[in-house]
């Protein structure tokens, strides 16, 4: 039997529950669960913003673990190996996108929280391949979010090729940007961090920018503009999108990582006169994990966390729900 922490309809408390995951696949693990994030897409699932969660649900999918059981036909681990577990929990494995290396572009792909129990709870399953090695050297209990917001922003800079003669900037210095922050840093790039809010100056330097441009005021946005060759926007809510496809140099792009409800209202001259791109992507396939922990523990790279045990999870909710949270929460597993 699992136990774990489940909402039973949109907004509403998590509490806790017991089930039986049935038998595991030969191609699956379980993982023990140490810790898991806590990601602004759980509050999107847990409040059915997409139109999928289905209840009850257990959210939780940025895991932290040790393998506690193999399917028959896994190999690649062992019990007792430390893993991390992101959005995705299974992929077909024989489409062009996973036989490419594309896993997290398949069709067929299976989302850790999605029509299934996640990782707030004692043990969570997925397919093998989509348990991801953790390097010695990373904090088992910061990791968590690396597995969800790292991996999202990592992403761009590979499938992108961002190169460390490159002008970046992030818009957004929160959960997902004050990683890209510090990516960006170790990447070699001149960094500009985007925020609304000058409390943050100082602490988006100290995580990596060299340069910090407040959002709000038109004269900082008009001194670079035509400046930076790439733009990554973090952040889940409308902008001015044409003030930040100004700021960008000929051929510069623009790319959404942020989970923006409403649609973005883009002028075509804005993209034209510039040949100015705008794109997004979702989180990595298992390969650009394993390239971000490394980074990451080559660069002694880590979430920024304030931790909650995993019975206050409905408190930890709060926190994030009202802006507080710093940089990243981690619910810490005292479920016995």
């Amino acid at each position: 039997m699992i136990q774990a922490y489940a909402v039973h309809k949109p907004k509403g408390r998590l509490k806790r529950i017991e089930f039986d995951p049935g038998a595991l696949a030969a191609d699956q693990v379980e993982i023990a669960v140490i810790a898991c994030g806590l990601c602004h897409s759980d509050l999107s699932m847990i409040n059915n913003e997409w139109g999928d969660s289905e209840y009850p649900l257990v959210p939780g999918h940025e895991v932290v673990g040790t393998i506690a059981k193999l399917g028959a036909n896994v190999t690649h681990l062992k019990v007792g190996d430390a893993v991390g577990l992101g959005w995705f929990s299974g992929s077909c494995m024989t489409c062009d996108q996973c036989l490419s290396g594309n896993h997290n572009l398949c069709a067929d792909g299976e989302q850790t929280i999605v029509g299934r129990h996640g990782g707030f709870a004692d043990k969570v399953r997925c397919q093998a391949e989509w348990a991801t090695p953790l390097p010695a050297g990373l904090d088992m209990k910061k990791a968590g979010p690396l597995f969800c917001g790292g991996v999202t922003v990592f992403n761009p800079l590979v499938q992108f090729d961002i190169r460390p003669t490159q002008r970046v900037g992030v818009i957004g210095i929160g959960g997902l940007g004050h990683l890209a922050l510090q990516f960006l840093n170790k990447w070699g790039c001149e960094v500009t961090a985007f925020t609304s809010t000058d409390a943050k100056r100082d602490e988006a330097k100290q995580m990596g920018a060299h340069h910090v441009v407040n959002s709000r005021d038109p004269s900082q946005l008009k001194k670079i503009a035509g400046s930076l060759d790439f733009i990554i926007s973090t952040v889940a809510v409308a902008l001015d999108w044409d003030a930040y496809l100004a700021a960008l140099a000929p051929k510069g792009r623009l790319h959404i990582v942020g989970a923006v409800l409403a649609p973005l209202s883009v002028p075509a001259f804005a993209l034209i006169g510039g040949q100015h791109s705008l794109s997004g992507s979702p989180t990595g396939a298992p390969a650009t994990l394993r390239t971000m922990l490394d980074f990451c523990a080559r660069h002694r790279i880590e979430p920024v966390v304030e931790t909650f045990p995993m019975s206050r999870v409905n408190e930890a909710i709060a926190h994030l729900e009202a802006g507080k949270a710093r940089y990243r929460i981690v619910l810490e597993n005292d479920l016995s």
